[in-house]
């Protein structure tokens, strides 16, 4: 059986997993809509697919199997719920909303409906996040540094904090979302931002362009984890584990272990990107969702550290989370 995929967004992260599918037996890209004609027209010849005008007469029409949704965080809400509502499994990339809702409401209706929903949180399926679970097992974890240093994407909605939610929301949430895979869900948050340069080099920028946010976890654990898009150039990503005799360093391509006898890096060998995909098509295609490292639910849980930080950030006060 050959899965027919649609894609609602054929922006810069779409044509990532449009790569992969078309790639991958057993699954063909078969219908694609966005906002942006002369993008859909251009990726729809690309990938020998349909091209729809119209959202819903996609999803009634093209026989789809499952979609994946690749919109910017303001452009979600109505678009879940018609996929849920057409019964339809769904990727969904991060992040999910700007704050809670309506992230809440949607997963609200996917648990209703058990439908099967992934998120792009990508950094879980690396094999450095892997091979750092398993060397965390018989530890513990002391504290977390994570860091996503660098430069603006020129995208006129990243830089509005009501279009994008902010670096820490849009980019950044992928280092929270680490933090809490390999430490456990996070009990508080306090958040300090700032703008520093960028609102006066680059037309309409209402996000800060630096911040920093203190997290404590539930199992005792503290950590911080810092952002800036001020640079004018790339310099750091990744996340950093202290235990007492271990100093774990994950980074895009791979993990660094550091230890009194020895210093060991693990280089990845997988694409993250094509594993979450073939995570998916087989949870599609099985029924069984047990393979997916990144539920709507685990993701909705990321998205609360982020948006209690930005409430924080606004107060000057920590938040406590449930």
């Amino acid at each position: 059986m050959t899965l027919r995929i649609g894609f609602i967004g054929v922006g810069g992260i779409a044509e990532v997993h449009l790569r992969n599918i078309a790639a991958t037996d057993g699954a063909q890209v078969a219908a694609m809509y966005d906002v942006n004609p002369e993008r859909l027209q251009e990726m729809a010849h690309r990938y020998g697919c349909a091209a729809y005008d119209d959202m819903q007469e996609m999803l009634q029409q093209a026989a789809l199997d499952a979609v994946y949704v690749c919109v910017p965080p303001f452009a979600h809400g109505e678009i879940e719920f018609s996929v849920l509502e057409h019964g339809l499994p769904m990727f969904v990339e991060k992040p999910i909303s700007i704050g809670e809702d309506p992230a809440r409401q949607i997963l609200d209706t996917i648990e209703s409906r058990r439908s099967i929903v992934a998120v792009g949180y990508h950094w879980r399926y690396a094999q450095a996040a892997q091979r750092a679970k398993e060397r965390l097992a018989g530890r513990i974890p002391a504290m977390v540094q994570g860091y996503w240093m660098g430069d603006m994407p020129m995208v006129s909605w990243w830089r509005r904090m009501d279009q994008s939610g902010g670096q820490l929301v849009e980019q950044t949430t992928h280092i929270v979302d680490l933090a809490r895979y390999l430490l456990g869900n996070v009990r508080e948050v306090y958040a300090v931002f700032a703008q520093r340069g960028m609102q006066d080099i680059v037309e309409g920028v209402t996000v800060p362009d630096v911040g920093c946010i203190t997290l404590r976890f539930e199992n005792g654990a503290v950590g911080t984890i810092s952002n800036t898009c001020l640079l004018n150039q790339g310099y750091t990503v990744g996340l950093d584990i202290l235990t007492r005799d271990a100093i774990l360093e994950i980074r895009g391509d791979g993990l660094t272990e550091r230890t009194t006898a020895q210093t060991v890096i693990y280089r990845n060998q997988e694409n993250p990107y094509l594993s979450e995909d073939i995570a998916f098509l087989d949870a599609v295609r099985s029924g069984d969702p047990s393979r997916l490292l990144s539920t709507y639910k685990d993701a909705f849980l990321t998205q609360r550290v982020t948006a209690a930080a930005n409430r924080s950030a606004a107060s000057g006060r920590p938040v406590s989370l449930d």
